[in-house]
């Protein structure tokens, strides 16, 4: 029966389990009498959904406070082990791959090296499938138990009805990559384990605002830099982020080409792919045979030496550019969004953050409206180079949530493309 704004009974009580999950995980633990007041509902409503979700398994009992003059209060928290869910960064160098309890506490992981072929569509597919079922016979974890699997990629991502997930990775080589059909073709997970897939940054940015830098912030900015330089941006109206394609915003008029073809994107510039290349190009000597990491570090040992050694002139000043792009990049973000916080994060991110944090700064607020940069705070994110992977596990853990505790129904079957059928032949059986 449906209410007069259109709400049935049980959307009411999925509403009502979701607002207690929620407030027990963020805030817990907690008794039945602070949830009232915490989540707006009334003692026989706390009462009622609190007994429904302890005899689902998804919340237990925590100990016990002393009551003002009364019988001690039971404390109730979510139960670490009543879900799982798994992250995916499908990064520049690696594809990581981590198995969490419902708290987030990682429970295992499996990496797979990107060192050649290194966005060839089927090797990642590939490397997600394996990786996933390495890291659940790891921690000893049947398939089913799983809430879902989340997985952040480089690139727009786009939400069908008729083919899920597609990926359009313009500076991979990903054109309309159809990444949920080709999972699902291939995949030794049920039907009603969802994969959630959506951009890195996206990810990172849901990770940071959920228990990093940017808790307490209304509206934030998260940067993410490594090979490439994506951003999500969090608003009162877009809660869960949205990714903004901020490395393709254009500095330099007839600049240098970038990974996606145009002249003179900030990427070109600052992604640590192009930063290593200009030093290369500049006389500089990036160690050979090398991971974009390994080489990063090296030029930041060059420029820096922790011997009180003569830096080296090269790689000094190309750093030194890069923060100026880097901050009028930031400016840009400053003007167009007035944001209160702006987080850095990504291997890149904070590997050069530690180094020139306060250059970048220092030119964000000379390139950026005066009202506006008062008000914004720069800093790094808080959750390390697994950021990313932490912010897709949050995917199904939202997703979780958002269904008030129920796990979803069967996900549908998306249809491959004729040349990519042979996946589903090769599927394991």
């Amino acid at each position: 029966m449906a209410g007069r704004n259109g709400r049935t009974v049980r959307d009411l009580r999925r509403a009502n389990r979701t607002a207690v999950l929620q407030r027990l995980y963020f805030d817990g633990p907690l008794s039945r009498f602070e949830l009232g007041p915490a989540t707006g509902l009334s003692s026989g409503s706390v009462s009622n959904v609190v007994a429904d979700l302890i005899a689902d398994g998804l919340v237990e009992e925590a100990g016990s406070v002393d009551s003002d003059g009364g019988r001690p209060r039971t404390l109730l928290r979510v139960a670490p082990g009543s879900g799982h869910m798994i992250g995916v960064d499908v990064g520049e160098t690696r594809v990581r791959i981590e198995l969490f309890d419902l708290t987030l506490t990682e429970l295992a992981r499996a990496e797979r090296p990107l060192a050649q072929q290194r966005y060839e569509v089927e090797v990642i597919a590939g490397h997600i499938r394996d990786g996933i079922a390495e890291v659940l016979d790891t921690a000893g974890l049947a398939p089913e138990r799983l809430l879902g699997a989340g997985i952040g990629v480089p690139g727009i991502v786009e939400h069908t009805a008729d083919r899920g997930a597609v990926v359009h990775g313009q500076t991979i080589g990903w054109d309309a990559v159809p990444l949920e059909a080709l999972l699902r073709a291939g995949s030794g997970l049920p039907d009603t384990v969802p994969y959630l897939i959506d951009n890195g940054a996206k990810t990172l940015g849901q990770a940071e605002m959920w228990f990093g830098a940017g808790r307490g912030a209304r509206n934030a900015v998260v940067v993410l830099f490594g090979s490439g330089v994506g951003a999500c941006l969090v608003t009162p109206e877009v809660e869960h982020g949205r990714a903004v394609e901020w490395g393709h915003l254009t500095v330099r008029v007839r600049g240098r080409r970038c990974r996606c073809g145009a002249l003179g994107c900030l990427e070109a510039y600052a992604g640590a792919e192009s930063l290593l290349a200009r030093w290369r190009e500049a006389g500089g000597t990036p160690p050979e045979g090398t991971d974009e990491e390994t080489a990063l570090t090296a030029m930041l040992a060059a420029a820096y030496p922790a011997d009180d050694g003569r830096p080296d002139p090269v790689a000094l000043a190309v750093l030194e550019e890069t923060a100026e792009y880097l901050g009028a990049g930031l400016s840009d973000l400053i003007n167009l969004f007035q944001p209160e916080r702006i987080l850095i994060g990504g291997w890149a991110g904070l590997q050069l953050g530690s180094r020139f944090l306060p250059a970048v700064r220092r030119h964000a607020m000379s390139y950026a409206l005066r009202h506006p940069a008062e008000k914004v705070t720069v800093e790094l994110g808080r959750l390390g180079p697994d950021a990313v992977t932490v912010g897709a596990a949050i995917l199904p853990l939202a997703d979780f949530f958002a269904r008030g505790g129920r796990r979803p129904e069967p996900a549908p079957e998306y249809p491959l493309p004729a040349w990519r059928r042979s996946l589903r032949e090769r599927a394991p059986r």
